[in-house]
């Protein structure tokens, strides 16, 4: 009976992968919230499992998109990987729409990284919310959102990040990198 109660509030997040997706930011997503205990769905947006991303790396969804928000199904959080074109997969699709308008409505969490929130803009979440972005799309969210500079911004159920890292974050990582000269 306890383990029945416990799988009733185990939290669960989707994470919508679309050709074009930024891997680090849909990787390292995925991989923080499996190891918080947290039933993570990877769906791809297309009938293909193999999702081609952004630097050609290719990621291995779970589920189509259509199965894993069947009904029956709820997700605590839906995330919002960025790469640009993977961004603009999402914004387009109608049935992704459906999926964050869905979760708008229940008052549940959406993220969105870096070019993330354009999909937002597509689909009409949000609106009115202080929400950030890559700044590469920022000029495209500014009329509709109240855009911050910050890094990270949390407005009610919603969560905006500008990107990966930072120049100073990224030269802590790429200091102590040895590369031999001839790659």
């Amino acid at each position: 009976m306890a383990a029945a109660a416990a799988a009733r509030h185990a939290k669960r997040a989707l994470v919508a992968l679309a050709p074009g997706a930024e891997e680090m930011e849909a990787v390292i997503t995925i991989d923080v919230l499996r190891r918080a205990g947290i039933e993570t769905v990877v769906a791809s947006t297309t009938t293909d499992l193999l999702v081609p991303c952004s630097r050609q790396v290719v990621i291995k969804a779970d589920a189509t998109l259509e199965d894993s928000t069947r009904k029956e199904q709820h997700y605590d959080v839906v995330v919002i990987p960025g790469g640009l074109n993977g961004a603009k997969a999402l914004a387009d699709s109608r049935a992704f729409g459906e999926v964050l308008k869905e979760q708008e409505r229940s008052n549940r969490t959406i993220a969105a990284i870096c070019a993330g929130p354009i999909a937002l803009l597509s689909h009409q979440i949000g609106v009115g919310k202080e929400i950030t972005s890559h700044p590469s799309v920022r000029d495209k969210l500014h009329e509709t959102y109240k855009y911050s500079e910050h890094r990270v911004v949390t407005d009610g159920q919603l969560i905006t990040r500008q990107h990966l890292l930072g120049d100073e974050e990224r030269n802590k990582v790429t200091a102590p990198m040895v590369l031999h000269p001839s790659l």
